[in-house]
């Protein structure tokens, strides 16, 4: 069956084997590019994010007036780095999914819309969580802007850091479900479904490791540990715990592209090509 042109009549051209899916660079297939509208949801979720990265600079009251007050703003800077990479991370999570996939279903649009309302929200428990945990890491140099009540600072820290756990587990599962939704209706093959699936389990994977934290800071929360002495280190556990990402997620990568590397997915022909 060849292609029919706009007047009905048959060109001669074959009709590509799988209707709605185009060659990809691995030699599989993914979903067809859809029409230009597909830009308006991209340039929502793109400028939500750059707006979430304007309310993480270094000095948001007022601009310094003084050396002394723009070397204070610089001991800033390694919290607006962090905190630019977390967020620049599940923005190019977003980006290469829709790289792969243009789907506009309403699943697609909901889930991309959750995402930017968790980020907005997130941003704020975000930079005071890094703040505190760097000011820890470097002994005060780097400014702590999460202030605790004096009755009960251990429960007030705890509950930071769930809200910071919640937020970032969000963001991995939409991102995880965004990635899990494409498998089940893009139609896609060959390698591209194998990294789509790679991405998907890399975003459960911490989504596990924020769950654990929160866990950690509910219980921690109950027991309302001091903030010195031998329990400091506990009452930092939770924080603690997203340096296992460290470790697991190079371990992840490097299986799942032992495993990419042995990969077959058809061509054209019908022969096998290896990635």
């Amino acid at each position: 069956m060849g292609v029919v042109d706009q007047n009905g009549d048959q060109t001669g051209i074959p009709a590509h084997p799988h209707p709605g899916l185009v060659p990809d660079r691995n030699g599989g297939r993914r979903a067809e590019p859809a029409p230009s509208c597909q830009g308006r949801l991209d340039t929502f979720v793109d400028a939500a994010f750059a707006f979430s990265l304007t309310l993480l600079v270094i000095s948001y009251n007022q601009l310094p007036d003084s050396v002394a007050e723009l070397r204070e703003a610089l001991r800033r800077v390694p919290v607006f780095v962090v905190c630019f990479a977390l967020v620049g991370m599940f923005w190019n999570a977003h980006r290469l999914w829709r790289n792969r996939y243009t789907l506009e279903d309403g699943r697609s649009v909901l889930l991309s819309l959750a995402l930017v309302m968790v980020v907005l929200i997130y941003v704020y428990p975000l930079r005071m969580v890094m703040s505190s945990f760097l000011a820890l890491l470097t002994g005060g140099w780097v400014p702590s802007e999460l202030e605790l009540s004096a009755a009960s600072p251990g429960a007030d820290l705890q509950l930071a850091f769930l809200i910071y756990s919640l937020g970032f587990g969000l963001m991995a599962v939409l991102i995880w479900r965004l990635n899990v939704h494409a498998l089940r209706c893009a139609g896609v093959d060959g390698l591209e479904r194998y990294d789509t699936a790679s991405e998907a389990g890399a975003y459960a994977l911490m989504a596990c490791v924020a769950g654990v934290s929160a866990g950690l800071s509910v219980i921690l929360m109950v027991l309302d540990l001091p903030l010195r002495g031998g329990a400091a280190f506990l009452v930092a556990l939770p924080m603690w715990t997203y340096a296992g990402l460290g470790i697991a997620m190079p371990w992840y990568w490097a299986r799942r592209g032992r495993r990419r590397s042995g990969q077959a997915i058809p061509s054209d022909d019908g022969e096998p090509i290896t990635g």
